[in-house]
This record gives C-alpha cells, sequence and structure tokens, in this order.
C-alpha cells in the first residue's frame, strides 16, 4: 500500500494520507508551497467495502499525520497508519510508520518507513532521492544497498503544490509522476487526477465541524488513480483515492480503494500548527 501518498496528496500528504495539512496564509507556488499549512491530522478509518476474494471480514483503524516545515527549510512529515484486520477467525494489526524529509527547492528527498505486523517489525526500508540530469538518482541503504536512476518524478509535497495550482487555475483533469519512497522504494508511479469545481459545505456535514476555522470554508473535490509506470494487460489502477481538498492542503472524506477493498477515513481531530515564514 501506497501509504505515503495517502498522507501528503489525501491527507495533507498526506493527504497519503496522506494524507492525510495544515495554519499558514499565502499563496502556493510551484517553487515554493508557502500556502501549505502546518498541521496534525488524526483520521478514524473503518472498512467500506470487501470482496470475498479479499477474505477480509472487518477492519478499523486510525491514521495519524503530521506536516511541518517551510518552503524555505524543507517540509517533514511524520505518518502512521494502524489497522486491525479481520479474516474469519483470525485477526491481525499491521503498523506503518514513515517520516519524510523534501526540500523542494534543492530537490531532495529522505525516506524512512518501517511496518510492523503483530508488533513485530516486518519490513524497514531507508533511502533518498534527488534529481539529477533528466531523471531522479536514487539510493536506497535498507534493506539493501542499492543506487538506480528513473523518470523525473515529484516528490509528494510538490504534488500537492502542483494540485492546488491546477485547481486554481481551472484545469480539471492532469497526468502526473509521483516518487515517495514507498513499496521498495525503487520506482515512480504515473497519476491520473480529476479535480472537481469548488464546492461549499453542506448542511449536516458532521466531519466538517471537526475541521475547525475551515469548517466553512469551500473545498475540490478530488479523485486520483495511481497506475505502474510498466503496467501491462487491463490497465486497471493499482490503487485510487477520492477525498475534499481545501485551499492549503487540508483533506478530508476520504476514500481509499485497493481493490478487493476500500477504506473510509473520517477527520477525527485536526490540530493547526503555526508556521514560520520564510526570511525576506
Amino acid at each position: 500500500m501506497r501509504m505515503l501518498v495517502i498522507a501528503s496528496l489525501a491527507v495533507a500528504a498526506v493527504a497519503p494520507i496522506a494524507s492525510p495539512a495544515l495554519a499558514g496564509a499565502g499563496t502556493v507556488g510551484r517553487a515554493g508551497g508557502e500556502g501549505l499549512a502546518a498541521h496534525r491530522a488524526v483520521y478514524d478509518l473503518s472498512l467500506k467495502d470487501a470482496s470475498e476474494r479479499s477474505g477480509i471480514t472487518g477492519m478499523v483503524g486510525r491514521m495519524v499525520y503530521e506536516f511541518g516545515g517551510s518552503a524555505c527549510e524543507g517540509y517533514t512529515v511524520s505518518f502512521r497508519f494502524v489497522t486491525e484486520i479481520s479474516t474469519g477467525d483470525d485477526s491481525r494489526v499491521t503498523d506503518q510508520q514513515t517520516t519524510t524529509f523534501e526540500d523542494i527547492r534543492n530537490q531532495t528527498f529522505r525516506f524512512v518507513t518501517r511496518s510492523f505486523v503483530n508488533q513485530k517489525l516486518d519490513h524497514e526500508i531507508r533511502g533518498s532521492a534527488e534529481a539529477a540530469g533528466n531523471g531522479l538518482a536514487v539510493k536506497i541503504e535498507q534493506p539493501e544497498e542499492l543506487a538506480l536512476d528513473i523518470a523525473p518524478a515529484h516528490f509528494p509535497t510538490e504534488h500537492m503544490i502542483e494540485m492546488i495550482d491546477k485547481a486554481r487555475g481551472g484545469e480539471r483533469f492532469y497526468e502526473s509522476r509521483i516518487y515517495d519512497g514507498s513499496d521498495e522504494g525503487d520506482q515512480a508511479m504515473i497519476t491520473t487526477t480529476i479535480l472537481g469545481e469548488k464546492e461549499t459545505v453542506e448542511g449536516g456535514d458532521t466531519e466538517a465541524e471537526r475541521a475547525g476555522d475551515l469548517a466553512d470554508h469551500a473545498y475540490w473535490p478530488v479523485s486520483m488513480s495511481y497506475f505502474e509506470e510498466e503496467a501491462e494487460g487491463d490497465g486497471l489502477p493499482v490503487y485510487s483515492i477520492a477525498f475534499k481538498l481545501y485551499e492549503n492542503g487540508v483533506t478530508r472524506d476520504l476514500t481509499m480503494d485497493y481493490g478487493d477493498f476500500v477504506l473510509e477515513g473520517r477527520l477525527a481531530q485536526l490540530d493547526m500548527y503555526e508556521a514560520e515564514p520564510c526570511p525576506e
């Protein structure tokens, strides 16, 4: 699961997750991102649907996403995604913990992800990427050292900035490429994004009330699909997500479709932090 993308793009990223965003003011620029707000967002997760093939009979969880930093100092993300999955008579607890640092100005990205199953470490990946020539130079430190070059791609926060720019400009459909270090960290993903017209909050929207000062703010409905770059066959997405996006990067009302099962994420708590402006 590409949970960091949920955080950086759906929560924030976060949207990933990610995704899951959030006090600052000012404009959002492709090279800066001064309008993204520092925050901590908590989402309650529940199972919306599951196919018989998945073997899943129930799933609940929580996603916590912290976003901070600035365009001048770089952006940090701390992300945790915990689920309890029931499969008939058995259940297991999965816990993914990710931290990243992204310097948009210098086009560098560092990441560490640890995945636990029933409180035991199952997988750890650590690495970095930077713009080099006509692509990205990726270095994986764990689980094994690996160096490779891949096609150019946006890092998660940079992609969020791009999304908000396009939404503000009235663009309704576009394709992009994202690298976030997910899975084995050795490839980027192709994304297609549909941006709806800006909408106002309707009466009875109890989730909006948990967004604090943003409760009455308008938002864009967003739908994104992720594809493997070298995908063959029917061309179906590996993963898709829908969410409501505010101008400063806050997201809520998540629907995460993994094919065999679908999760919903409802904003439970949002803490806004005061961001330090970049020096003149």
